[in-house]
């Protein structure tokens, strides 16, 4: 339902990055089914108003491209211009890419910095203050089971995703006095267009347990709505991170070499 009129008011909204596929766009339907009204921001605009026409909901659509410098900020800026007032959060706006550092090009992966480590940090800066203030809503983070290792063709991939558990655990910690929830969850591989843009489809990764977005989402919001830090969807996922966890860190890196390879 989409609605650009000025909406603000004591609404719970929403905001979704990267919601014109994948997890984001499933995040964005299960917020939805709970009647909360919504943010939508992704790059590729078409893709944005097929998802707000079918929501049940109020919906904006904000295209924005967040590897840009100060499209985080001008995101933000948007955002108040229709008088919204932000609830809740989800960073989920990420890529990745396989290849070796040395060999993959600088722009790209500079790119992919900006929009996987940046632009949640920034997001969650300019958030913040204000649900501290009210003292309710949250931010939802969406990090990675590679969180947990090195990564070896996928090393600045692999280091993002840390980076986001990492500064999700902490800001947890942080927000959680004044009555707001910081929330990573860790997905394991999932049936996205990740796969594809990454050029993993191939990898042990992704040729054994693939969780369905929907689960992933489903997971991560009640796990959010029910104060906790980290999610991590799915058993199989969970007893990796475990493993992950146990093993020594020269034998983890040789682990997720031959899973990436």
């Amino acid at each position: 339902m989409a609605d650009d009129v000025n909406t603000g008011g004591d609404a719970r909204w929403t905001l979704v990055t990267g919601a014109s596929s994948g997890i984001g766009v499933e995040i964005a339907r299960a917020f939805a089914a709970r009647g909360r009204p919504l943010v939508l921001s992704a790059r590729r605009v078409e893709r944005l108003e097929a998802l707000a026409a079918e929501l049940p909901v109020r919906t904006i659509v904000i295209p924005a491209d967040l590897a840009a410098p100060g499209a985080a900020e001008g995101l933000v800026g948007a955002i108040e211009a229709h008088g919204i007032v932000l609830h809740t959060l989800v960073n989920n706006a990420g890529f990745g890419l396989r290849g070796r550092l040395a060999a993959l090009p600088a722009r790209d992966q500079a790119e992919m910095v900006a929009v996987n480590v940046t632009a949640p940090t920034v997001l969650s800066r300019l958030v913040l203050p204000g649900l501290i203030a009210r003292r309710s809503g949250g931010i939802l983070n969406v990090a990675s089971v590679v969180a947990y290792l090195p990564g070896p063709s996928m090393a600045a991939y692999y280091a993002s995703k840390a980076y986001l558990l990492s500064l999700s655990e902490a800001l947890y910690e942080e927000a959680r006095p004044h009555g707001v929830t910081v929330t990573a969850v860790c997905p394991g591989a999932t049936a996205t267009e990740f796969s594809k843009r990454a050029d993993v489809g191939g990898t042990k990764r992704f040729t054994g347990n693939v969780m369905a977005p929907e689960a992933v989402a489903e997971a991560a919001i009640a796990g959010h709505l029910a104060g906790r830090a980290v999610v991590i969807p799915g058993a199989a996922n969970r007893a990796a991170v475990i493993g992950a966890r146990l093993m020594p860190r020269w034998l983890s890196r040789k682990v997720a070499a031959r899973l990436q390879g």
